[in-house]
Protein backbone atom coordinates (compact mmCIF):
# COMPACT_ATOMS: atom_id res chain seq x y z
CA UNK A 1 0.00 0.00 0.00
CA UNK A 2 2.76 2.43 0.92
CA UNK A 3 4.30 1.92 -2.51
CA UNK A 4 1.19 3.52 -4.06
CA UNK A 5 1.69 6.75 -2.09
CA UNK A 6 3.96 9.66 -3.03
CA UNK A 7 7.55 8.86 -2.07
CA UNK A 8 9.47 10.95 0.43
CA UNK A 9 11.82 13.46 -1.16
CA UNK A 10 13.86 13.81 2.04
CA UNK A 11 17.40 12.63 1.34
CA UNK A 12 17.92 12.08 5.04
CA UNK A 13 15.51 9.13 4.99
CA UNK A 14 18.18 6.51 4.41
CA UNK A 15 15.90 3.47 4.74
CA UNK A 16 12.17 3.65 4.07
CA UNK A 17 9.73 1.11 2.68
CA UNK A 18 11.52 0.15 -0.53
CA UNK A 19 13.54 -2.79 0.82
CA UNK A 20 10.99 -4.03 3.38
CA UNK A 21 13.57 -3.53 6.11
CA UNK A 22 12.97 -4.01 9.81
CA UNK A 23 13.04 -0.30 10.66
CA UNK A 24 13.29 3.16 9.15
CA UNK A 25 16.62 4.98 9.29
CA UNK A 26 16.76 8.79 9.34
CA UNK A 27 20.00 10.79 9.26
CA UNK A 28 20.16 13.60 11.82
CA UNK A 29 23.72 14.71 11.08
CA UNK A 30 26.99 13.31 9.75
CA UNK A 31 27.50 11.14 12.84
CA UNK A 32 23.98 10.20 13.93
CA UNK A 33 21.00 8.45 12.42
CA UNK A 34 17.80 7.48 14.20
CA UNK A 35 16.40 3.98 13.70
CA UNK A 36 12.64 3.70 14.29
CA UNK A 37 10.28 0.75 14.45
CA UNK A 38 6.92 -0.28 15.89
CA UNK A 39 5.76 -3.84 16.49
CA UNK A 40 2.65 -5.18 18.26
CA UNK A 41 1.66 -8.79 19.06
CA UNK A 42 -1.23 -10.64 20.63
CA UNK A 43 -0.53 -12.77 23.73
CA UNK A 44 1.49 -15.91 22.97
CA UNK A 45 1.27 -16.87 26.66
CA UNK A 46 -1.20 -16.30 29.52
CA UNK A 47 1.29 -14.83 31.99
CA UNK A 48 1.15 -10.99 31.71
CA UNK A 49 4.78 -10.43 32.72
CA UNK A 50 6.05 -12.95 30.17
CA UNK A 51 3.78 -11.44 27.52
CA UNK A 52 5.36 -8.04 28.16
CA UNK A 53 8.86 -9.50 28.03
CA UNK A 54 8.25 -11.32 24.75
CA UNK A 55 6.51 -8.33 23.16
CA UNK A 56 9.32 -6.01 24.14
CA UNK A 57 12.10 -8.36 23.01
CA UNK A 58 10.25 -8.80 19.72
CA UNK A 59 10.08 -5.05 19.06
CA UNK A 60 13.63 -4.33 20.23
CA UNK A 61 14.87 -7.00 17.83
CA UNK A 62 14.10 -4.74 14.86
CA UNK A 63 16.60 -2.20 16.18
CA UNK A 64 19.29 -4.84 16.64
CA UNK A 65 18.61 -6.16 13.14
CA UNK A 66 19.64 -2.75 11.78
CA UNK A 67 22.91 -2.74 13.72
CA UNK A 68 21.65 -0.01 16.03
CA UNK A 69 21.44 0.64 19.78
CA UNK A 70 17.98 1.15 21.34
CA UNK A 71 17.51 4.48 23.08
CA UNK A 72 13.88 4.89 24.08
CA UNK A 73 10.67 2.87 23.77
CA UNK A 74 6.98 3.74 23.99
CA UNK A 75 4.27 1.24 24.94
CA UNK A 76 1.57 0.52 22.34
CA UNK A 77 -1.29 -1.26 24.09
CA UNK A 78 -4.78 -2.52 23.36
CA UNK A 79 -6.53 -3.68 26.53
CA UNK A 80 -10.04 -4.92 27.45
CA UNK A 81 -10.35 -3.09 30.77
CA UNK A 82 -13.94 -4.29 31.14
CA UNK A 83 -12.75 -7.93 31.12
CA UNK A 84 -9.31 -7.94 32.74
CA UNK A 85 -8.08 -6.27 35.94
CA UNK A 86 -5.60 -3.43 36.05
CA UNK A 87 -3.08 -5.82 37.60
CA UNK A 88 -2.89 -7.67 34.30
CA UNK A 89 -2.01 -4.48 32.44
CA UNK A 90 0.57 -3.63 35.08
CA UNK A 91 2.16 -7.05 34.68
CA UNK A 92 2.45 -6.62 30.90
CA UNK A 93 4.11 -3.22 31.21
CA UNK A 94 6.37 -4.41 34.04
CA UNK A 95 7.60 -7.30 31.89
CA UNK A 96 8.27 -4.95 28.98
CA UNK A 97 10.08 -2.48 31.19
CA UNK A 98 12.38 -5.24 32.45
CA UNK A 99 13.46 -6.04 28.88
CA UNK A 100 13.78 -2.38 27.89
CA UNK A 101 16.09 -1.78 30.84
CA UNK A 102 18.06 -4.91 29.94
CA UNK A 103 18.56 -3.35 26.51
CA UNK A 104 20.06 -0.25 28.13
CA UNK A 105 17.13 1.83 26.89
CA UNK A 106 14.41 3.87 28.62
CA UNK A 107 10.65 3.36 28.66
CA UNK A 108 9.23 6.80 28.00
CA UNK A 109 5.47 6.25 28.20
CA UNK A 110 3.12 5.20 25.44
CA UNK A 111 -0.53 4.93 24.48
CA UNK A 112 -3.34 2.59 25.55
CA UNK A 113 -6.66 2.01 23.81
CA UNK A 114 -9.61 -0.19 24.71
CA UNK A 115 -9.67 -3.40 22.66
CA UNK A 116 -11.53 -6.70 22.65
CA UNK A 117 -8.31 -8.62 23.35
CA UNK A 118 -4.93 -7.66 24.78
CA UNK A 119 -2.34 -6.40 22.34
CA UNK A 120 1.09 -5.16 23.27
CA UNK A 121 4.17 -3.83 21.57
CA UNK A 122 6.67 -1.03 21.51
CA UNK A 123 7.56 1.89 19.29
CA UNK A 124 11.34 1.99 19.60
CA UNK A 125 13.89 4.59 18.58
CA UNK A 126 17.54 3.63 18.30
CA UNK A 127 20.76 5.22 17.18
CA UNK A 128 23.41 4.24 14.65
CA UNK A 129 26.09 5.93 12.56
CA UNK A 130 24.51 6.85 9.20
CA UNK A 131 27.19 4.91 7.32
CA UNK A 132 27.16 1.81 9.53
CA UNK A 133 23.58 0.58 9.69
CA UNK A 134 22.62 -2.83 8.33
CA UNK A 135 19.81 -3.47 5.89
CA UNK A 136 18.29 -6.25 3.81
CA UNK A 137 19.95 -4.94 0.69
CA UNK A 138 23.63 -5.84 0.90
CA UNK A 139 24.07 -9.63 0.75
CA UNK A 140 26.79 -10.64 -1.74
CA UNK A 141 27.45 -13.94 -3.56
CA UNK A 142 29.95 -15.90 -1.51
CA UNK A 143 28.63 -14.67 1.84
CA UNK A 144 27.61 -17.20 4.43
CA UNK A 145 24.42 -17.00 6.49
CA UNK A 146 24.23 -17.24 10.29
CA UNK A 147 20.95 -17.71 12.18
CA UNK A 148 21.11 -17.08 15.93
CA UNK A 149 17.96 -18.80 17.28
CA UNK A 150 15.97 -21.94 16.46
CA UNK A 151 12.70 -21.75 14.54
CA UNK A 152 9.32 -23.36 15.26
CA UNK A 153 7.98 -21.25 18.13
CA UNK A 154 4.72 -20.41 16.35
CA UNK A 155 3.34 -23.95 16.33
CA UNK A 156 4.53 -24.48 19.92
CA UNK A 157 2.56 -21.46 21.14
CA UNK A 158 -0.53 -22.62 19.26
CA UNK A 159 -0.20 -26.11 20.71
CA UNK A 160 0.15 -24.66 24.19
CA UNK A 161 -3.01 -22.59 23.80
CA UNK A 162 -4.84 -25.71 22.56
CA UNK A 163 -3.58 -27.68 25.60
CA UNK A 164 -1.56 -29.99 23.34
CA UNK A 165 1.76 -28.96 24.85
CA UNK A 166 2.69 -29.05 28.52
CA UNK A 167 3.96 -25.86 30.11
CA UNK A 168 7.22 -27.62 30.97
CA UNK A 169 7.88 -28.14 27.25
CA UNK A 170 7.23 -24.48 26.47
CA UNK A 171 9.31 -22.97 29.29
CA UNK A 172 12.73 -23.47 27.62
CA UNK A 173 11.38 -21.93 24.42
CA UNK A 174 10.17 -18.85 26.29
CA UNK A 175 13.58 -18.46 27.92
CA UNK A 176 15.12 -18.24 24.44
CA UNK A 177 12.50 -15.86 23.06
CA UNK A 178 12.78 -13.33 25.88
CA UNK A 179 16.54 -13.28 25.33
CA UNK A 180 17.40 -10.04 23.59
CA UNK A 181 19.34 -10.11 20.33
CA UNK A 182 21.63 -7.54 21.95
CA UNK A 183 24.66 -9.78 22.48
CA UNK A 184 24.43 -11.24 19.00
CA UNK A 185 24.18 -7.76 17.45
CA UNK A 186 27.15 -6.54 19.47
CA UNK A 187 29.24 -9.45 18.19
CA UNK A 188 28.17 -8.97 14.58
CA UNK A 189 28.99 -5.28 14.93
CA UNK A 190 32.67 -6.21 15.17
CA UNK A 191 32.60 -7.79 11.71
CA UNK A 192 31.63 -6.96 8.11
CA UNK A 193 27.87 -7.47 8.07
CA UNK A 194 26.54 -7.23 4.52
CA UNK A 195 22.84 -7.79 5.28
CA UNK A 196 20.70 -8.64 8.27
CA UNK A 197 17.13 -9.15 9.38
CA UNK A 198 15.34 -10.75 12.28
CA UNK A 199 13.04 -13.73 11.83
CA UNK A 200 9.49 -12.96 12.91
CA UNK A 201 5.97 -13.33 11.56
CA UNK A 202 6.79 -14.19 7.93
CA UNK A 203 8.88 -17.19 8.99
CA UNK A 204 12.42 -18.07 7.98
CA UNK A 205 11.66 -18.37 4.27
CA UNK A 206 9.65 -15.15 4.20
CA UNK A 207 12.33 -13.02 5.79
CA UNK A 208 15.12 -14.75 3.87
CA UNK A 209 13.24 -13.90 0.68
CA UNK A 210 13.22 -10.23 1.70
CA UNK A 211 17.02 -10.26 1.91
CA UNK A 212 17.27 -12.07 -1.42
CA UNK A 213 14.88 -9.65 -3.16
CA UNK A 214 16.48 -6.50 -1.76
CA UNK A 215 20.01 -7.74 -2.50
CA UNK A 216 19.14 -9.30 -5.90
CA UNK A 217 20.69 -12.64 -4.93
CA UNK A 218 19.54 -16.16 -4.17
CA UNK A 219 19.99 -17.65 -0.70
CA UNK A 220 20.82 -21.33 -0.33
CA UNK A 221 19.64 -22.73 3.02
CA UNK A 222 20.81 -26.08 4.37
CA UNK A 223 17.90 -27.65 6.22
CA UNK A 224 20.12 -29.97 8.24
CA UNK A 225 21.93 -26.97 9.73
CA UNK A 226 18.79 -25.07 10.76
CA UNK A 227 18.01 -25.54 14.43
CA UNK A 228 14.37 -26.33 15.19
CA UNK A 229 12.73 -26.16 18.60
CA UNK A 230 12.04 -29.63 20.04
CA UNK A 231 8.57 -30.98 19.21
CA UNK A 232 7.81 -28.36 16.52
CA UNK A 233 8.02 -30.85 13.66
CA UNK A 234 6.13 -33.44 15.71
CA UNK A 235 3.26 -31.04 16.30
CA UNK A 236 2.98 -30.18 12.61
CA UNK A 237 2.96 -33.90 11.84
CA UNK A 238 0.09 -34.34 14.30
CA UNK A 239 -1.96 -31.64 12.58
CA UNK A 240 -1.28 -28.54 14.65
CA UNK A 241 -0.50 -25.43 12.60
CA UNK A 242 -0.77 -21.64 12.79
CA UNK A 243 -2.97 -19.06 11.14
CA UNK A 244 0.08 -17.64 9.31
CA UNK A 245 1.59 -20.72 7.68
CA UNK A 246 -0.65 -20.67 4.60
CA UNK A 247 -0.14 -16.94 4.05
CA UNK A 248 3.62 -17.26 4.49
CA UNK A 249 3.71 -20.11 2.01
CA UNK A 250 1.67 -18.05 -0.46
CA UNK A 251 4.13 -15.15 -0.18
CA UNK A 252 7.00 -17.45 -1.15
CA UNK A 253 5.15 -19.18 -3.97
CA UNK A 254 7.27 -19.43 -7.10
CA UNK A 255 10.34 -18.07 -5.31
CA UNK A 256 11.45 -21.15 -3.35
CA UNK A 257 13.06 -24.25 -4.81
CA UNK A 258 13.41 -27.25 -2.48
CA UNK A 259 16.16 -29.54 -3.75
CA UNK A 260 15.96 -31.99 -0.87
CA UNK A 261 13.30 -34.48 0.13
CA UNK A 262 11.56 -32.89 3.09
CA UNK A 263 8.67 -34.29 5.07
CA UNK A 264 5.54 -32.08 5.10
CA UNK A 265 6.17 -31.11 8.73
CA UNK A 266 9.72 -30.04 7.87
CA UNK A 267 8.45 -27.77 5.13
CA UNK A 268 5.89 -26.28 7.51
CA UNK A 269 8.60 -25.36 10.03
CA UNK A 270 10.27 -23.23 7.35
CA UNK A 271 7.06 -21.16 7.11
CA UNK A 272 6.41 -21.12 10.88
CA UNK A 273 5.82 -17.54 12.16
CA UNK A 274 8.30 -16.54 14.84
CA UNK A 275 7.96 -14.09 17.69
CA UNK A 276 11.23 -12.57 18.93
CA UNK A 277 13.18 -14.85 16.62
CA UNK A 278 16.88 -14.80 15.86
CA UNK A 279 18.95 -12.65 13.56
CA UNK A 280 19.71 -13.89 10.04
CA UNK A 281 22.98 -12.30 8.95
CA UNK A 282 25.05 -12.43 5.76
CA UNK A 283 28.81 -11.99 6.18
CA UNK A 284 31.97 -12.72 4.18
CA UNK A 285 32.75 -16.43 4.37
CA UNK A 286 36.30 -15.81 5.55
CA UNK A 287 35.04 -14.02 8.68
CA UNK A 288 32.51 -16.68 9.70
CA UNK A 289 34.82 -18.89 11.83
CA UNK A 290 35.83 -15.88 13.91
CA UNK A 291 32.22 -14.72 14.14
CA UNK A 292 31.05 -18.11 15.37
CA UNK A 293 33.81 -18.20 17.98
CA UNK A 294 32.89 -14.71 19.18
CA UNK A 295 29.19 -15.64 19.36
CA UNK A 296 30.06 -18.68 21.47
CA UNK A 297 32.19 -16.51 23.77
CA UNK A 298 29.17 -14.20 24.16
CA UNK A 299 26.94 -17.18 25.08
CA UNK A 300 25.00 -16.94 21.83
CA UNK A 301 25.37 -20.70 21.69
CA UNK A 302 22.37 -21.52 19.49
CA UNK A 303 23.80 -19.70 16.47
CA UNK A 304 24.44 -21.81 13.38
CA UNK A 305 25.76 -21.36 9.86
CA UNK A 306 22.65 -22.21 7.84
CA UNK A 307 23.58 -21.43 4.26
CA UNK A 308 25.26 -19.17 1.76
CA UNK A 309 24.53 -16.46 -0.77
CA UNK A 310 24.49 -17.33 -4.48
CA UNK A 311 24.24 -15.20 -7.60
CA UNK A 312 20.59 -14.68 -8.60
CA UNK A 313 18.88 -17.76 -10.04
CA UNK A 314 15.59 -16.44 -11.45
CA UNK A 315 12.85 -17.03 -10.62
CA UNK A 316 14.09 -18.59 -7.37
CA UNK A 317 15.14 -16.43 -4.45
CA UNK A 318 15.58 -19.32 -1.99
CA UNK A 319 17.01 -22.77 -2.62
CA UNK A 320 16.70 -25.31 0.20
CA UNK A 321 19.19 -28.18 0.12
Amino acid sequence: MLATLPASLDDNLLVGVDTLDDAAVYRVDDDTALVMTVDVITPPVDDPFLFGQIGAANALSDIYAMGARPLVALNVIGFPDDQLPAETLHGIVAGANERVLAAGAALGGGHTTRDDEPKFGLAVTGQVHPERFWSNAGAQPGDQLILTKPIGSGVLFNASRAKRLHADDLAPVIDILIELNRRAAEVFGQFSVHAATDISGFGLLGHATEIANASDVTLQLEYSEIKVFPRAEELYRQGTTTASNAANRSMAEGKVQIDIKLKPEQEEVLFDPQTSGGLLVALPAEEVPAVMAALADADVDLAAVVGRVLPPKPPFRIVVV
